[in-house]
C-alpha cells in the first residue's frame, strides 16, 4: 500500500513535491479520485492527495467567470451556479458509474484536466475552450501562476490548452478559472424514432447545418433505449435519434417546429420539453446508456462527424455482442465490447479513417489497460514533442508517469 500525502496549502504541497524529487519518488496525483481508472495503470510508491484544496474562492456571475480550488467537487460548483442561472457550457460528465463509482464525485479540476466534455461540445466548445487559468506546482517544485480572468488573445503558449487532457502528468493544480455562461431558459428536443446508422447520420448532420442552432445530435440503438428513464426513450422498442434546442422560450420554440418540418423526411418525430428533455441530456452526458456493466471494456472514438456511422457500423460487424452510442452528431463514439483483449483493440484501431481520429480505452480491467496502448499511439515527431514537454514540467517523472505514454 501506498504512502498518501495530504498537503493543505501551496507551501506544504512545494515541500511534498521537492522531497519526491530528491527520494525518486513517484507520485499518483489524485483529487477526488472518481477517474483514477482513467489511463494506463500506474506503478507509484506514493500518493499525492490533493482534497486539501477545494472550495470556490471566486465567483462573479456578472463577470461570467468562476476560481476555485482544483479538487473542489463538481456538485458544489454546479450548485453555486444553478443559483445564479448560469452553468459550465462545455457540460462536464459525470463518469464515477461508468468506472465503478458512485456519482457526484468528480472535482472541477479533474475534469479540466482530463479535457472532458459533454454533448454540448458541438456548440460550446471543448473543456479547454473554458479554461482561463491555474496555479500549480511543477515538477521542478516550483508554484507558479498562468491565465487571467478573461478571454483574451495573446501571443506565445496556451499553457490550459496544454494541461487540459494531460491527466496530472505535467503538474499538480491547486486552483483554476474557468468561463461560466447563462443557463438556456428553455431545453426541448426532438426524437426522431426507428432509424438506422446510416440514416440517423443523415438527420443529424442535416440539423447541425441548419440555421436553427442545434446545441446535441445523439443517437441511440435499439438495445440501449431501455437503459434510459425518460419515458418517451426507455418505452421505444427501436432506435432514437435526439436533436436538442435551447434558449429563450419563444425562440425554442419556434425553431424546434421548424426544424421538425425540415425534417420531415426521417420521420414525424416527436418533442420532448423541458424536465424529460434535461434527463435524456444529462443520460447522454454521463454515458449512462453504456454504464451498466462496469467490468465491460469500453472505448471512446473520435473521428469526423460524417464518418462516425460508417465506422460504427463497421465495429459492430467486426466485434459481435458490442454496443455502440453516436454523440456530437456522429464525430464521438462510444463502443462497448464483451471482455475482450489485444485483438479487439487492434480491431478498433484499424477501423479509425485513414488520417483522421483517435481512439481511447476509457475503461477496462488492470490486466488490459497494461496490455494495450490506452491513448492512440503517436507519430514518433509527436512522441518526442510529448516526451520534451513532459521533460520541460517535470524532468524528474514524479507527476503520474507512464500513466497516458511510456515514460509520459
Amino acid at each position: 500500500m501506498s504512502d498518501r500525502l495530504k498537503p493543505e496549502n501551496s507551501a506544504q504541497l512545494t515541500e511534498v513535491v521537492a522531497q519526491a524529487i530528491a527520494d525518486k519518488t513517484p507520485l499518483e496525483v489524485v483529487g477526488r479520485g472518481s477517474k483514477r481508472a482513467l489511463g494506463r495503470p500506474l506503478n507509484c510508491s506514493a500518493t499525492l492527495d490533493l482534497t486539501g484544496f477545494s472550495g470556490i474562492t471566486l465567483y462573479e456571475p456578472e463577470e461570467l467567470v468562476l476560481r476555485a480550488d482544483a479538487a473542489t467537487p463538481m456538485t458544489e460548483i454546479e450548485t453555486a451556479l444553478a443559483e445564479k442561472g448560469q452553468m459550465l457550457a462545455f457540460e462536464p460528465p459525470d463518469l464515477g458509474p461508468l468506472l465503478g463509482q458512485p456519482a457526484g464525485g468528480a472535482s472541477l479540476g479533474g475534469v479540466l484536466s482530463c479535457n472532458l466534455s459533454g454533448p454540448r461540445r458541438i456548440a460550446a466548445g471543448a473543456a479547454r475552450d473554458h479554461f482561463l487559468g491555474f496555479t500549480a506546482v511543477s515538477g521542478r517544485a516550483e508554484i507558479f501562476t498562468i491565465g487571467s480572468r478573461v478571454m483574451k488573445n495573446v501571443t506565445g503558449y496556451d499553457m490550459m490548452k496544454l494541461m487540459a487532457g494531460a491527466y496530472g502528468t505535467l503538474v499538480a493544480m491547486t486552483s483554476v478559472t474557468v468561463k461560466v455562461l447563462p443557463r438556456p431558459e428553455k431545453t426541448y428536443s426532438l426524437l426522431l424514432y426507428g432509424l438506422d446508422m446510416a440514416r440517423a447520420g443523415g438527420a443529424m448532420r442535416q440539423a447541425l447545418g441548419s440555421s436553427y442552432d442545434v446545441s446535441g445530435a445523439a443517437y441511440i440503438p435499439a438495445e440501449l433505449v431501455r437503459a434510459s428513464r425518460v419515458s418517451y426513450v426507455c418505452e421505444q422498442d427501436r432506435s432514437v435519434t435526439a436533436l436538442r434546442l435551447e434558449g429563450p422560450g419563444p425562440s425554442v420554440t419556434h425553431r424546434i417546429s421548424a426544424l421538425r418540418n425540415a425534417l420531415a423526411d426521417f420521420g414525424a418525430g416527436e418533442e420532448l420539453h423541458s424536465k424529460n428533455s434535461l434527463s435524456l441530456w444529462r443520460e447522454l452526458r454521463d454515458v449512462a446508456f453504456l454504464a451498466g456493466d462496469s467490468a465491460r471494456p469500453l472505448w471512446r472514438l473520435s473521428v469526423p462527424p460524417d464518418r462516425g456511422p460508417d465506422v460504427a457500423q463497421a465495429l459492430s460487424r467486426s466485434l459481435p455482442e458490442s454496443h455502440v452510442l453516436l454523440d456530437w452528431g456522429g464525430g464521438l463514439i462510444w463502443l462497448a465490447l464483451p471482455n475482450s483483449g489485444d485483438a479487439a483493440a487492434a480491431k478498433v484501431r484499424a477501423a479509425l479513417p485513414a488520417g483522421g481520429g483517435h481512439a481511447t480505452l476509457l475503461r477496462a480491467q488492470q490486466p488490459l489497460r497494461a496490455a494495450v496502448p490506452v491513448f492512440q499511439p503517436q507519430a514518433p515527431a509527436l512522441a518526442a514533442l510529448t516526451a520534451r514537454v513532459k521533460a520541460g514540467f517535470d524532468p524528474a517523472g514524479v507527476f503520474n508517469p507512464g500513466r497516458m505514454y511510456e515514460g509520459v
